[in-house]
């Protein structure tokens, strides 16, 4: 029988170990989760590594043996971050799974690009939590919230908005935006929504009362109060909402990105803010985070809630990563199509 050598450098359960290696007789598990976080320290930005990694972590097991495992591994199980030279330590790696659900955190590495079939977890991460922090960020600018604890005491200041009957449009209705858009139709709003992928005429997702693709996105801007970025950053969607496009939404708008940074026009965004048209932006996410902290010219904005890329957390972890890998092990082996597969020219 050929033996199938699958590494995992992601740090992964005992239970979750032997759902993997139960997927076939054939393959064999080797786990390295936290080894490699020495080389991380040492090629990655100190923030990055201080961010993700845990105090203290150094790795485990000397450079010889941690490229042994990775000459032998067929597949292997990642997250993020990841040695950056991980191709070319890799000889024999046919497929490779990111835990997390965003493509780009790939691009600083080789495998970008590269002969190796890569997929991610997207649409099966904690959509719903992620959701439900694109919702808190519309309410807590929408209630007047950033007037409270130290900004003063005047109830003037405050003029809440009804939530009931305005309009919120999801920039990438994939997972996170149809959970975006059902919570959103929950508390009374008209969700309207864009995807890559949209075909005329396919059903609408629930919650949502119109569905268009990248055309339609300009129309849907201007009938906004609420806009909620949850696509792909991709080349495409680089810049995505700049200075037009922040136009175009109704003055006193609120702006929420849990996808990507790079996907904003941050500067846009602070002129905006200079000239009053947006009431509040929250952003789980922004240009340069795995980098440095956050731009100055925001982080001092009352009108805007930074937090460090905490929206996926809860105390409820739905996070599907290893049913994904357990499914794309099983269709790998049987030589069929892999969910989430990455496709290099459209970037996700």
């Amino acid at each position: 029988m050929r033996r199938v050598e699958v590494l995992s450098i992601q740090r992964v359960g005992a239970a979750d170990l032997a759902r993997i290696a139960a997927v076939d007789p054939s393959v064999n598990v080797a786990d390295a989760g936290g080894w490699f976080d020495g080389e991380i320290r040492e090629t990655w930005p100190a923030f990055t590594a201080n961010r993700y990694l845990a105090p203290n972590a150094t790795g485990q097991g000397t450079r010889e043996v941690r490229d042994a495992l990775l000459a032998r591994a067929e597949v292997i199980l990642g997250g993020w971050p990841y040695p950056l030279d991980l191709r070319a330590r890799s000889p024999l790696l046919k497929w490779f799974h990111q835990r997390p659900a965003g493509a780009s955190n790939l691009l600083m590495g080789d495998l970008w690009g590269s002969n190796v079939v890569v997929t991610t977890s997207r649409g099966a991460g904690n959509t719903l939590a992620i959701a439900e922090y694109a919702i808190t960020g519309i309410l807590h600018f929408a209630k007047g919230f950033h007037h409270a604890n130290g900004h003063g005491f005047d109830h003037r200041a405050y003029r809440p908005l009804l939530i009931e009957g305005k309009t919120m449009c999801v920039i990438g209705a994939g997972g996170i935006g149809r959970d975006v858009g059902r919570l959103g139709a929950a508390l009374g709003m008209r969700v309207v929504g864009t995807r890559r992928s949209y075909v005329p005429g396919e059903a609408l997702p629930a919650g949502f009362s119109a569905m268009g693709g990248a055309p339609d996105m300009d129309g849907f801007l201007a009938e906004s109060d609420f806009v909620v970025v949850a696509c792909q950053w991709t080349p495409e969607t680089t810049g995505l909402i700049g200075t037009e496009r922040l136009a175009l939404m109704k003055p006193g708008a609120i702006l929420v990105n849990v996808a990507r940074g790079e996907i904003v026009d941050e500067t846009a965004v602070a002129d905006a803010l200079d000239r009053g048209h947006l009431r509040g932006v929250a952003m789980d996410v922004y240009n340069g985070e795995f980098e440095g902290p956050p731009p100055e010219r925001l982080w001092r904005d009352p009108r805007v809630l930074i937090t460090p890329h905490i929206s996926g957390a809860s105390d409820a972890n739905r996070h599907g990563a290893i049913e994904i890998f357990c499914e794309n092990l099983r269709a790998y082996l049987d030589g069929v199509e892999m969910r989430n597969r990455i496709d290099w020219a459209v970037g996700y």
